[in-house]
């Protein structure tokens, strides 16, 4: 079970939002850079990056911050937002990101996706935000008539490594990941699957080791962290004692 810290870059800084409104940024550190070597140093073996600004812009657009994370730690990284191409894909890979996520694309063309997997083994992610159990798109400006479950049924057998799932009305909120809903998809589809989205408290963290949640690859967080609201040590410390 993983634990990924997340860096969301905005304007070059790492910020978190509140329920994914761009004009409610609160900055946490304005060197992404120093930000991924922190987390390292405390313990954390993934690192989770969204291009805030490129997910609206449907291209990267923090990519400096991004390059310099890659340099400044030796955890693979895992990054979102703006990420459309086939080619986009290879380029970020071969700056040496472990993982891609395909957020917008898996929506629009999902046979994208399915090529990316083909081409990159093991390096693709789906990520699926939803509001109110629809997909939203486009940094979540645009919800879809897709429920999350059958967008993720699409990839089924088709390599995608994970699924993050993203609770929009939950995400930044310290209200809590919405477990039930993660589990539900978790249960529905083969694909590992990794929460995001309001995880608050070492309450989330112990939740993360009860049996039914057993399937999913880890969760993120975010807000959490930066406030102090979860020690990584103890987090860490849980979800080793428990496998």
């Amino acid at each position: 079970m993983i634990l990924f810290p997340a860096i969301d870059l905005k304007d070059g800084q790492c910020v978190r939002l509140k329920l994914g409104d761009m004009d409610e940024a609160t900055v946490y550190n304005t060197d992404p850079a120093a930000q991924a070597r922190s987390f390292e140093e405390q313990g954390f073996e993934w690192l989770h990056v969204v291009d805030l600004n490129g997910a609206f812009a449907g291209a990267s657009v923090n990519g400096d911050a991004v390059e310099a994370i890659l340099k400044a730690t030796k955890n693979p990284v895992q990054l979102g937002g703006g990420i459309r191409t086939l080619a986009h894909i290879e380029a970020w890979l071969d700056k040496g990101l472990s993982r891609v996520i395909l957020g917008t694309v898996a929506v629009r063309d999902p046979d994208l996706v399915k090529e990316a997997c083909r081409a990159f083994p093991g390096r693709i992610a789906v990520g699926i935000d939803a509001r109110g159990g629809k997909v939203a798109v486009e940094g979540w400006a645009e919800t879809s008539d897709l429920s999350a479950i059958e967008l993720a049924r699409r990839f089924e057998g088709a390599g995608v490594a994970a699924i993050i799932y993203t609770d929009i009305d939950r995400d930044g909120v310290l209200t809590g990941i919405n477990w039930e809903s993660t589990i539900e998809l978790a249960d529905a589809v083969s694909i590992p699957v990794i929460a995001s989205g309001g995880l608050a408290s070492i309450a989330d963290i112990v939740r993360m080791t009860m049996p039914d949640a057993a399937k999913l690859e880890g969760a993120i967080s975010g807000r959490a962290l930066y406030d102090g609201r979860i020690d990584p040590a103890e987090a860490l410390r849980i979800l080793q004692k428990n496998g």
